[in-house]
């Protein structure tokens, strides 16, 4: 099937659970992106174009109907955050208690094979804690942070406060996307492709910078130190 196919298959189920079941199906679905890919771009904007009234669904918490506008989209994405919140949790407990071996066996499985899983780990070597809260707010690597995270033995809180912060951060700003768009939020998704990349590149040059630039201190120290 061609990839074009896939990925419109991929957002009408999103959009089909959003629009039958509202805040529980952002909740769900983000808490499945922090482990698997699912559409969280998708997630997020379609979700903030529904709490603008763009569609004929309502947001609805227990009962509790929100209205449309400001109510509706700090509600869905608080759910948006507070569901990848949960999952980057439960994906940190994989790979804490799986540890490496159990992702060296099943990690195709969780979209971890192991030349990802050493990405990861180089990712972390250079960032340290700063790389979950970059990975959480970098559309091709949020997915894949939350399970190494785990197996390199990340301390708890630093984790979650982190993870809680980026995901605050990318679901408010893709609500806030759709809630702008409204109706038209499905043309920004069709492109949201081409952000990715130019997000990806960009990070790529910024990377290379830092390693750049640590290469040349680390230089400048061996020549100032004199037992060199």
């Amino acid at each position: 099937m061609p990839v074009a196919s896939v990925t419109s298959a991929i957002t009408e189920l999103v959009t089909d659970a959003i629009g039958n079941q509202g805040i529980y199906a952002v909740f769900l679905l983000m808490l499945l992106d922090a482990v698997f890919p699912a559409a969280s771009e998708a997630v997020m904007v379609y979700s903030g174009a529904l709490a603008a009234g763009a569609f004929d669904a309502k947001v609805v918490f227990l009962g509790h109907e929100f209205e449309e506008g400001l109510p509706a989209y700090v509600a869905i994405a608080l759910a948006g955050t507070i569901g990848y919140t949960v999952g980057a949790i439960i994906g940190w407990a994989i790979g804490l208690y799986g540890g490496r071996p159990y992702l060296e066996r099943h990690g195709r499985w969780l979209h971890l094979p192991p030349e990802r899983l050493d990405r990861a780990e180089r990712w972390f070597d250079r960032f340290g804690d700063l790389a979950v809260f970059l990975g959480r707010i970098t559309p091709i690597a949020r997915s894949f942070i939350s399970i190494p995270a785990g197996v390199f033995e990340m301390k708890f809180g630093r984790y979650t406060v982190l993870t809680l912060i980026g995901s605050a951060i990318w679901c408010f700003a893709f609500a806030g996307i759709g809630w702008a768009l409204g109706s038209q939020w499905e043309e920004f998704h069709e492109n949201f492709h081409y952000v990715d990349y130019a997000f990806l590149a960009g990070f790529i040059l910024l990377v290379a910078y830092l390693i750049a630039r640590r290469r040349r201190t680390a230089s400048l120290s061996r020549r100032a130190d004199p037992a060199d």
